[in-house]
């Protein structure tokens, strides 16, 4: 392939968007699943949920924006077969975020006896946003499949993902919380593991199987054996992580980053193993990158644009998480 600028500026467009998706899915990831956990902690743990992630969660939806921005102007064609064969389940997606915004403000201003409602509200807005999430990966693995056993693993994805984000949501509690509500989140750590390790595992499976393109990307010699790291890294990382839960929090409340870290990476494993599959294609089997990009003239005007934009949301990230680290205090609204 020759590295010209037509052929370089997609790809180049896909590694950005790629690099959006999975940093969205690492941070609005813990946040979603602080809100799935809501359910589960009583009202004061509630309010110190809410801290633990009140700096950042509005944030860490900008890299959601960002990526289907990119989609929009990088990749049009792409952009407009994957959201109408997921019409639905984005716009539940939508509710879910908007439902979610709402119940954050609104809880912290309504009387006393009325928050339960907000709490409510904000509980399922996360779950539908990331059931919606999960539904979107299990179509979207499957080629877009409009099936019912499409519809089945995608249901399956979904429930998994849910768990997943729980899982991240967990661990940072860990680093973010103590006592009582740190111990807590050890406990949930341990439970949606499992659904976490049921999930990446379907999902690995069912991708190979999908196509037989790229069925032959990972169990041809010598690719076998050059990707061979990604799922036994991913699968050590986990046994790494359940022995770990045993043992937290420790003295000091030592490493309490670490949890949260080590799903991080499984993430970027396995999305790393997604790419690889569907590397061209940016709609499986139908667009690859250049088929589906814009006009080499255009990609270089964003990319000028986008070469301002995202180091300051890199830089504000960094700074927002650096300003607020620490344990979660107590929730005050003065």
């Amino acid at each position: 392939m020759t590295l010209d600028w037509p052929t370089l500026l997609p790809l180049i467009f896909a590694g950005l968007m790629g690099l959006a998706i999975l940093i969205y899915v690492v941070l609005d990831g813990f946040d979603l699943g602080i809100g799935i956990l809501f359910n589960f902690a009583d009202d004061a743990e509630k309010d110190t949920m809410i801290a633990a992630i009140g700096p950042f969660w509005d944030a860490n939806e900008t890299w959601l924006v960002l990526a289907v921005g990119l989609l929009l102007v990088a990749f049009p064609l792409a952009h407009s077969v994957i959201l109408t064969a997921l019409y639905l389940p984005t716009f539940l997606l939508l509710v879910g975020l908007i439902l979610r915004g709402v119940a954050f403000d609104f809880r912290a201003k309504v009387p006393a006896g009325r928050k339960h409602r907000w709490n409510r509200i904000f509980f399922a807005g996360s779950l539908i946003a990331s059931l919606a999430q999960g539904y979107m990966l299990g179509v979207y693995v499957l080629g877009l499949d409009s099936g019912l056993a499409a519809m089945a693993f995608g249901a399956l994805v979904a429930l998994c993902l849910a768990a997943s984000y729980a899982a991240m949501g967990a661990a940072w509690l860990i680093y973010k919380t103590e006592g009582a509500l740190q111990q807590k989140a050890v406990r949930w750590l341990r439970s949606t593991l499992v659904l976490t390790v049921l999930g990446m595992a379907a999902v690995s499976l069912a991708t190979p199987f999908a196509s037989t393109r790229i069925f032959d990307k990972w169990f041809v010699w010598p690719q076998m054996l050059y990707l061979s790291p990604l799922p036994i890294l991913s699968a050590l990382l986990f046994v790494w992580l359940w022995r770990q839960t045993f043992h937290l929090p420790k003295e000091n409340d030592r490493h309490s980053i670490v949890p949260f870290l080590t799903l991080a990476a499984i993430f970027a494993l396995g999305f790393a193993g997604l790419a690889w599959s569907f590397y061209p294609f940016v709609v499986p089997d139908r667009l690859t990158i250049w088929q589906a990009a814009s006009a080499p003239e255009s990609l270089a005007v964003i990319l000028v644009g986008t070469v301002f934009v995202l180091p300051i949301i890199i830089a504000y990230s960094f700074y927002s998480y650096r300003v607020f680290g620490g344990k979660a205090g107590d929730l005050t609204y003065d």
